[in-house]
């Protein structure tokens, strides 16, 4: 078998024009620029003690004190070495600069999904810059959602595998498939990935009955049996991720919660937030016309061409105040809180996505259609009753939030149709009065209605929100009123502009198809038209939300990291202790984490404890001082003069470990976490009844003896010492956070294992016999262990299937 160079260059041409677009898109990355993305500044600042600890020692720490008190860093810092599928994701990922590399990936991957479905270069390079380009897929990426992007660009190479499997190609699909599942967990990002797999289950039923029709059942049982193999082979690369996440999940707020006065009862996470952000019904516009509902929170109303700029300055405000408020203003008027940009899917993918429906056949146009509305349907979260049915009965569902993100797949399914459908029409050589019904109905259900909405906006729609009855912008109610109708006005125009853009791009692609299916162009002219005009649509709406302002000099963003005044002044204190910043929403900043001990943080899987702790005593006014006392909160961040914050020093902070003089029993969650309410944690310890047995025989505790002291003699992550000297045996109460105490967090006194208990509903204590000791207390998590030795082990199985794979299909071609 020769190696035919010419066979490759279109791939090759592909991919460099990929990398091409992707570079004239983010094209400041070239420059040395990045963008500044908030939740990457967050991880990072999470991320940084367990950072900064492998860099010193050489060694992996799998728990942090840096955030909420204490939480292993599972999912914020960690190492794999034994997984090949994270190498492979790794150097694919760091091949090009960011965000280049992550619209490079998600227009690669689903390039060669497309070529394995069958499609031909040009409509392959189509779909990827229609998957890619999705506007919802691109606004995630300023907002510093990478592993969501990574996971994205994965997916259409999972579906590509079990393709090539249920086709009958075995060894090259089995392989794969392992392959691409093992990069679609390593992109860690579980809800894609999840709602990937509702996707996958439609494909597996509709290529299942397929293949039932046609009497190749034994064929179906084979494909199900090799793509559950290869399956999971791909998923046990990430067996130490996958176990630790599991063995996680059960503590933090997605897991089940002790107290009876919590509602939530199923084990996932409190519906209304589950449900927060939810599509409106009526918002399901934006996939046809990006301004449906307005684009994006605190978008341009239209600068000094709008309503209100001309209301502002009648006024007499500044013209710079007028045209900053026109420009960053309230041009949303959807149902949702905020959001960053619209889910707009391309006005041309969704013409030819519609003409799909009509002439694509076989079992993907089912798939489609089928992933297409569901996606749709869940995407409207609280506004739709079947989402309430799913939350409470379909397995692991109310484990996530921000159910809008499935729109970010919907781009998957439509893309797919839509050059499905050019395939059709032009593989085989459809005439105009085979689709000219289906070219109108398309057109007028697209197109049509764009147009009526473009004349007649005002006939459907108030173009008001349901944050506009709070509207306030100086207190004048005449001139606040007068400034609202000029924003409705605004509204409504952004709304006639961008229908009258999609009717413009629908007609022209409308246009191609017609001029194809009549013979007056061909095929060569055809590809270049729809990819054309495919990217401008897409790539000038998506610039709206993320353009070269994006981006910033590396230097400001390693400003943003640097210590601040209060920083500074904390860090003089070389101690060990916790901060807590009440100037802000501690539990979602995690600036904090940075550089200290920080009792908040970003998070979305916190300790369910820990969450239940801060609600009911730290997020009220005013909160429990004695509960950040035991917490160990040395420094107190507050609101200073002028809006500075200023820091306060705790001196009523118990420290790192201290003997209490009294055990307060208690039966229940409730009792316990009540019980903090009116307590003094130096004295009391709140202990739970099922832990009776780790108290021992210990009854009256003699505290009193200034020879009585437990200290903290050397501080890592994931191993503390302290020494101990007592007159008789005390119960010790440690300022750490209680974590499968026994399990994963063990304690050692004098090197034995010794069984310690949780106090006060978060915090772990031990008894403590008389006289001097040595106290530690280490993480060893089993799971990092035993899930290390399958990563190495489905990794060589994955790379003798590849081999396997290689061979057989070497020895096929010759």
């Amino acid at each position: 078998m020769q190696f035919s160079f010419k066979k490759f260059l279109p791939h090759i041409v592909a991919i460099v024009f990929f990398a091409v677009l992707a570079g004239i898109y983010a094209s400041p990355a070239l420059k040395g620029k990045v963008i500044q993305q908030h939740d990457i500044q967050m991880a990072q600042a999470a991320a940084h003690e367990s950072v900064e600890f492998r860099k010193t020692t050489g060694e992996t720490t799998w728990w942090t004190n840096s955030m909420f008190g204490g939480m292993p860093t599972y999912m914020i810092s960690a190492q794999y070495p034994n997984s090949i599928t994270t190498k492979i994701g790794q150097y694919a990922n760091n091949a090009l600069p960011s965000p280049i590399n992550m619209i490079f990936l998600e227009m690669l991957g689903m390039y060669i999904f497309l070529i394995i479905l069958g499609l031909n270069n040009w409509l392959s390079v189509l779909g990827a810059i229609g998957y890619a380009l999705g506007t919802f897929n691109m606004v995630i990426i300023p907002a510093g959602h990478n592993s969501k992007v990574l996971a994205l660009a994965f997916a259409p190479l999972v579906l590509a595998g079990t393709v090539l499997v249920m086709r009958g190609k075995y060894w090259i699909g089995a392989a794969l498939t392992a392959l691409f599942m093992g990069l679609e967990l390593y992109a860690n990002h579980v809800q894609i990935t999840y709602y990937l797999f509702l996707s996958w289950g439609i494909l597996i039923v509709a290529e299942a009955i397929e293949k039932i029709k046609a009497g190749q059942v034994k064929q179906l049982a084979i494909s199900l049996a090799i793509l559950a193999g290869s399956l999971g082979i791909g998923a046990a690369n990430h067996a130490m991720r996958l176990w630790s996440n599991l063995e996680y999940s059960k503590e933090t707020i997605r897991g089940k919660s002790e107290l009876k006065s919590n509602t939530q009862s199923n084990g996932g996470l409190d519906k209304d937030y589950a449900f927060d952000w939810s599509y409106g019904i009526g918002e399901t516009g934006t996939l046809l016309i990006p301004n449906f509902r307005g684009g994006a929170s605190g978008g341009s109303l239209g600068g000094n061409k709008s309503e209100t700029y001309k209301v502002l300055i009648d006024n007499g405000q500044p013209e710079d105040v007028a045209l900053g408020f026109s420009e960053r203003s309230v041009a949303y008027w959807g149902d949702q809180s905020f959001v960053g940009g619209p889910a707009y899917a391309g006005a041309v993918i969704c013409f030819l996505f519609l003409l799909g429906c009509f002439v694509v056949r076989g079992s993907l146009k089912y798939w489609l259609i089928g992933t297409t509305v569901l996606y749709i349907v869940l995407s409207w979260g609280k506004n739709f009753f079947f989402n309430d049915l799913m939350f409470d009965y379909f397995p692991m569902f109310n484990k996530f939030r921000a159910v809008t993100m499935i729109l970010c797949l919907v781009q998957l399914s439509l893309v797919t149709m839509a050059v499905l459908a050019v395939k059709r029409i032009v593989e085989e050589k459809l005439t105009f009065e085979q689709i000219k019904q289906d070219l109108l109905i398309s057109f007028g259900l697209t197109a049509g209605f764009s147009l009526i909405l473009g004349l007649l906006p005002d006939l459907f729609f108030n173009f008001r929100s349901p944050n506009d009855a709070t509207f306030q912008l100086s207190g004048n109610q005449s001139f606040d009123t007068q400034i609202l109708n000029a924003i409705v006005k605004d509204r409504a125009s952004l709304l006639r502009a961008d229908a009258f853009r999609t009717f413009i791009y629908i007609t022209i692609t409308a246009a191609a198809i017609w001029a194809f299916a009549k013979g007056k162009i061909k095929e060569s002219v055809l590809y270049p038209v729809l990819i054309l005009l495919v990217t401008l649509d897409l790539f000038t709406v998506d610039k709206r939300y993320f353009n070269n302002d994006s981006f910033i000099d590396k230097a400001a963003v390693e400003e943003n990291t640097a210590p601040s005044p209060i920083d500074a002044e904390i860090m003089k204190d070389k101690g060990i202790y916790k901060v807590i910043d009440l100037s802000t929403n501690f539990v979602g900043d995690a600036k904090m984490s940075y550089y200290h001990q920080s009792l908040g943080g970003y998070h979305g899987a916190k300790l369910r404890r820990y969450q239940e702790l801060v609600e009911h005593h730290l997020s009220k006014n005013p909160l429990n001082l004695q509960v950040l006392n035991m917490l160990n909160a040395k420094y107190v961040v507050v609101p200073g003069a002028q809006g500075t914050p200023a820091v306060q020093l705790n001196p009523e902070a118990c420290g790192n470990a201290w003997f209490v003089q009294e055990i307060k029993m208690v039966p229940t969650a409730d009792e316990e976490i009540n019980a903090l309410t009116n307590f003094n944690p130096k004295k009391t310890a709140v202990v739970d009844e099922r832990f009776k047995p780790e108290l021992g025989n210990l009854s009256v505790i003699k505290a009193d003896s200034i020879n009585n002291k437990i200290t903290l003699t050397n501080y890592k992550p994931n191993h503390l010492t302290y020494s101990s000297n007592a007159s008789s045996e005390q119960l010790a109460v440690f300022s750490e956070i209680f974590y499968r105490g026994n399990q994963d967090w063990k304690a050692y006194i004098d090197g034995q294992y010794k069984p310690h208990l949780r106090a006060d509903y978060v915090l772990r204590a031990l008894v403590v016999p008389a006289g001097k000791h040595t106290i530690e207390f280490k993480f060893e998590p089993e799971v990092v262990a035993k899930g290390s030795k399958i990563d190495f082990i489905a990794s060589f199985l994955l790379v003798g299937l590849l081999g396997l794979a290689i061979f057989f299909e070497v020895k096929k071609k010759k």
